[in-house]
């Protein structure tokens, strides 16, 4: 065995998920921190040279990965979703591709002096944007639905209309007849949409019968999946070149949009492989760029041409694609300033290049550096501003830490009050109808329904809200929602409480998938129990003075603290397992029996050092 192939192979996962990790820890976008990794490993320290580690296997795997991100962006396309976009989500993917096509050519034309030819095959190349990159930008921001979803749809169809569209310039530069020209475009064009919808269509329902029918066992549903991804991939790429990635997407729409099977398995496997695919081809893709490419790129054309797509043909293309809809003006805006390339521009470039430069065309091998100026510029420029754009809109809470209250109890009713009393949205969700009346009148936004059914995914508006505590009277329920919300909210931020205590010698048998709340003695029976009896939800600012322990001592032992928030807004809650330590200037929230004389329903009369002490009758 190579032992440098070995180190290789490794070098990139290690460095692709490491650069991933750094990136969440220092809350910047992930393809920042991969670009950074492979440029370092690349053309800077030379530790990295993917043409050289993979020969002629590079190409064939870049475009294998990129068909499976873009079949994972099919699963998350829902058809509902387009309900107020279509009309935009259409103009963009239509009428916006023929302006990007049309103004980045002139711009190279003008810029770069190339002829026409190569010049319209480097507007058909960066009409692309792609999931790649779009998709962990939207991840990092979390904009609002509308623009979240109209640049998610966006962003994984545009990337087989680009393929092919680059695909047809480059198939008409090569033609020696111009009269042929129309002809093949015409002919492939229609080649690719019928191999891509057919295969497509077919071979989602399949995999539907074949799950449908029992014929695949329940751990190998995930391996045939991914094989036939595989195989119709290949197939529709022998049949016609770059239908491939066509057929993967609608393969995925269609999936996600049947109903007769569960598929919920299928799609994390595939956001946990997307993870993986998209963090070796950044570093692939960065350390193939060599300093020689560079120095051949004039500064001042490359830097003019970004400057052009970023702050004139996105514009154009977005103002054109939403005449008459219903967006509103920060909306537009927002999709202005949000058109990255990634993967797909930067394997089409390099593969259109080197067949170009063999058929005589040797000012073709400039695509390659100026498409890879155009993905680290947008993606540096997209990927350090858009979220502080979307907050400036108020389109998006990058840092979002509004609550989902699963379940709508007096507990968790005088939870909400008390968070919404210091600015921290919460949203109540329940199938109890009285409960959630009695939510409603207490003005606490809620959610009719059951959390766990795939109609509450699809329109529950988490907007602002960044957790999960499942406060439910039924173990199996908060476990259940917990696992559900993973996906939404991550690990850390899903939270549940201890239904009753636990008998002694009986074992759950669904053990607790979030954090548990509160302590690992406290129960919610005990603590609605505890309520009837007078308690209140109630918060204090705590002061140099009047310390947390201040409080404890005051307060006795049964005070229970639930939450605490920061002068910033922030939330942390009190777990079993590393409860935070409230400082001064902080405001706790916590569960506090009536002092003796004390009216459950008045107001709290306080003393010096709780001057700023209020309470929230449940």
């Amino acid at each position: 065995m190579d032992e440098r192939l070995l180190v290789s192979l490794a070098g990139m996962i290690v460095l692709g998920i490491s650069a991933q990790w750094v990136a969440w820890r220092l809350r910047l976008p992930s393809i920042l921190m991969l670009l950074l990794f492979g440029f370092l490993a690349g053309p800077i320290l030379g530790w990295l040279d993917p043409d050289k580690l993979l020969g002629d296997w590079l190409m064939p795997l870049v475009s294998l990965s990129v068909g499976l991100i873009l079949f994972e962006g099919g699963l998350t396309l829902k058809l509902h979703e387009l309900k107020t976009i279509a009309g935009v989500v259409r103009n963009l993917i239509t009428v916006g591709a023929l302006v990007t096509w049309a103004l980045a050519a002139v711009a190279a034309y003008g810029l770069f002096g190339w002829g026409w030819e190569l010049s319209i095959l480097t507007g058909a190349v960066l009409v692309v944007t792609g999931p790649t990159v779009v998709m962990p930008l939207l991840r990092h921001v979390q904009p609002a639905r509308r623009v979240g979803s109209t640049l998610k749809w966006e962003g994984i169809l545009i990337d087989p209309i680009g393929a092919l569209l680059a695909l047809l310039v480059f198939e008409a530069i090569i033609a020696k007849e111009a009269a042929s020209v129309p002809l093949l475009a015409a002919v492939g064009f229609g080649k690719t949409l019928l191999v891509g919808g057919v295969l497509g269509i077919g071979a989602a329902r399949l995999l539907v019968l074949a799950f449908e029918r029992f014929w695949v066992p329940d751990h190998l549903q995930n391996p045939v999946a991914l094989m036939l991804v595989v195989a119709m991939f290949t197939l529709s790429n022998q049949l016609q070149h770059e239908a491939g990635l066509l057929t993967v997407t609608i393969m995925g729409i269609a999936l996600a949009n049947q109903r007769s099977v569960h598929i919920r398995h299928i799609v994390e496997f595939k956001e946990n492989l997307r993870t993986l695919l998209i963090a070796y081809l950044f570093i692939l893709l960065s350390a193939r760029l060599s300093v020689e490419q560079v120095r051949q790129l004039s500064p001042a054309a490359g830097l003019g041409f970004l400057a052009a797509l970023v702050f004139v043909v996105r514009p154009l293309s977005v103002l054109v694609s939403s005449l008459r809809s219903e967006l509103t003006l920060k909306e537009r805006v927002f999709l202005s300033w949000l058109a990255p390339r990634g993967i797909v521009a930067a394997a089409v470039a390099s593969l259109f290049a080197l067949r170009l430069a063999a058929e005589g065309h040797p000012r073709a091998l400039e695509l390659v550096p100026v498409t890879f100026l155009v993905i680290v510029g947008t993606v540096a420029l997209y990927g350090l501003t858009t979220a502080p754009l979307a907050k400036w809109l108020k389109l998006s809470t990058p840092n979002p830490q509004g609550v989902l209250l699963v379940g709508a109890h007096p507990l968790a009713r005088a939870m909400g009050k008390a968070l919404m009393a210091e600015e921290v949205p919460v949203l109540l969700a329940d199938t109890n109808w009285e409960n959630l009346a009695a939510a409603r009148l207490a003005g606490l936004p809620t959610y009719y329904g059951n959390v766990l059914s795939e109609h509450a995914r699809d329109e529950l508006e988490l907007s602002g809200i960044g957790r999960l505590v499942a406060l439910t009277s039924n173990h199996e329920v908060n476990t259940l929602a917990a696992m559900g919300f993973v996906e939404f909210f991550g690990r850390s931020e899903v939270y549940q409480v201890q239904v009753e205590a636990a008998a002694p010698g009986k074992r759950t048998e669904l053990a607790p998938h979030g954090r548990l709340l509160f302590g690992k003695d406290v129960h919610l029976d005990q603590l609605l129990a505890r309520l009837v009896d007078g308690a209140s939800v109630r918060k204090t600012t705590l002061t140099e003075e009047f310390t947390f322990d201040a409080w404890r001592n005051r307060q006795g032992a049964r005070a229970l603290p639930l939450f605490v928030v920061d002068g910033g807004g922030g939330l942390r809650l009190f777990t079993a397992n590393n409860p935070p330590t409230p400082s001064k200037d902080q405001t706790l929230i916590a569960l506090v029996d009536p002092k003796p004389g004390e009216n459950g329903a008045e107001a709290v009369s306080v003393g010096e050092g709780e001057s700023r002490e209020s309470r929230e009758s449940c």
